[in-house]
């Protein structure tokens, strides 16, 4: 039998938003809080997705849900379980939405069977706890079959499609062919780009609100060079020793000290970077869509180039046991280590594969934190992304960033002015390029990262996704 899962969420206040947008953004956004709190009396927003470790979704759910929380409001986190099956249907849809085969194994009437009879027993669990006047926001393809049974429980029912391709082809076409049966009785839409909304879901019932990230999460608050310099180094991903004033601390979002105790298991030739060794770093998923495996043999082209500065490459990934509805991390990782043996002994030592521990889901942002607060150069060469929240977090902490021109990264950055777009993710010899003109140029990164975080405040922090929810729930409300 299998069995929902509650995250539980500290609740968090508006008001720290402040010091980053404001006093009279944060006392509007306070108002219209409160207006939408009296008419929520006595109902629960739920939110429904497949995992509360890894990806964009869950890293968004914590500070939404608990920021909602703090205002009043109770809403609620859930996480569907699912058999191997299962994610291997999603993981296939996840490919098709994106204009992608996957692994080409058919979208047929039997993962159909397997799609339904997995969301049939956590519908029948949903049932239990939804009540009559409750919203429910489902996230993504492994939810979207819940649908119909919560409709039938008298709840509001919204889905969110976090995914999408801008050119739909047979693949897209096939994923929403699979998934249309379900959306019928969907009240709204939310895609992250217009460009997503497939026919379907285009008559009057879909929003475009875009992602966002919390400032103050683990992930993305501000760290001390010493505090950056600590982790680092305990966790394996820069050479030693600590400094004097060594701090391994960070702060947990219920505002307790936190402590970075774990290492990472890194794959390398030799010994870890030096401290004043440039890093280009990637930090997403053992997904192919992520390309790291491009990111590698791009970044190999450097030398050929013989490029003035010397840089080393960490692509940084979860373990890739700890993600539930990803089963295709262990084989990426695989493959990217067989190609990291293959590679002249000279770049081997200039590269590292490392999992980072995911046991404690604030320690792992803490060090992903610091790690790309460290970096020379961040970079997402995704070949499709639904958004990129990897790119918002390193804008943030105004580092420099060359990204694939795909989906969602495309609205983040204006190329030239605050990050560097690789028009065609798969042209290697031009990514090479771009990542040796920004090593070669510190002023011109500098002024790229001041400008990417100024980005971020304006349009991708959690206060201003908050406000777009908030207008849907009550044009939901008014219907």
């Amino acid at each position: 039998m299998l069995h929902l899962n509650e995250v539980r969420v500290s609740i968090q206040p508006l008001e720290r938003f402040r010091k980053v947008v404001g006093g009279d953004h944060v006392t509007e956004t306070m108002k219209i809080a409160q207006r939408l709190r009296d008419r929520f009396t006595k109902r629960v927003i739920w939110n429904i997705n497949s995992t509360a470790v890894g990806g964009g979704v869950a890293e968004m759910l914590k500070p939404l849900v608990g920021y909602t929380r703090g205002v009043g409001i109770d809403c609620r986190w859930l996480v569907i379980s699912g058999t191997p099956d299962f994610f291997h249907v999603t993981k296939r849809l996840h490919h098709a939405l994106h204009g992608r085969p996957g692994d080409g194994t058919p979208l047929d009437e039997r993962a159909r069977e397997i799609y339904e009879t997995t969301l049939r027993e956590n519908a029948f669990e949903l049932a239990s706890v939804v009540r009559e006047g409750d919203v429910v926001l489902l996230h993504d393809p492994q939810t979207a079959g819940l649908a119909p049974a919560l409709k039938g429980t008298g709840a509001r029912v919204v889905w969110r499609c976090h995914i999408g391709v801008d050119h739909r082809n047979e693949h897209a076409i096939e994923g929403w062919r699979f998934l249309e049966p379900y959306l019928e009785d969907v009240e709204r839409f939310i895609f992250s780009r217009q460009t997503y909304v497939p026919t379907i879901c285009d008559h009057g019932k879909s929003v475009i609100i875009t992602p966002s990230i919390d400032a103050f999460s683990s992930k993305n608050q501000e760290l001390s060079e010493d505090a950056i310099r600590t982790i680092l180094v305990h966790t394996g991903l820069v050479e030693g020793p600590p400094p004097e004033n060594a701090d391994h601390g960070f702060l947990r979002d219920d505002g307790s000290p936190g402590r970075v105790s774990r290492r990472a298991d890194v794959v390398r030739l030799g010994r870890p970077p030096a401290w004043d060794t440039p890093l280009v770093v990637q930090v997403s998923r053992w997904d192919p869509l992520k390309d790291m495996l491009g990111v590698m043999h791009g970044f190999s082209q450097l030398f050929d180039r013989d490029c003035p500065v010397q840089p080393e490459l960490v692509l940084a990934g979860p373990n890739v046991t700890a993600v539930a509805d990803d089963p295709e991390g262990a084989q990426v990782f695989e493959e990217v280590v067989t190609a990291w043996r293959a590679l002249p002994h000279a770049l081997r030592n200039r590269v590292h594969l490392a999992s980072l521990p995911v046991t404690d889901v604030e320690e792992n942002a803490a060090i992903v934190n610091a790690l790309q607060r460290h970096a020379a150069i961040v970079v997402q060469k995704s070949l499709e992304e639904g958004f990129g929240l990897t790119v918002t977090e390193a804008m943030w902490k105004g580092r420099p960033v060359v990204a694939s021109a795909v989906g969602g990264i495309q609205d983040q950055i204006e190329d030239g002015v605050n990050g560097v777009l690789l028009k065609d993710p798969t042209d290697l010899e031009t990514f090479a390029e771009l990542l040796c003109d920004l090593l070669c140029n510190p002023e011109h990164s500098d002024q790229l990262g001041a400008a990417a975080k100024e980005r971020v405040r304006e349009r991708f922090l959690g206060i201003d996704h908050l406000l777009n929810y908030a207008d849907l729930l009550q044009k939901i409300d008014a219907d």
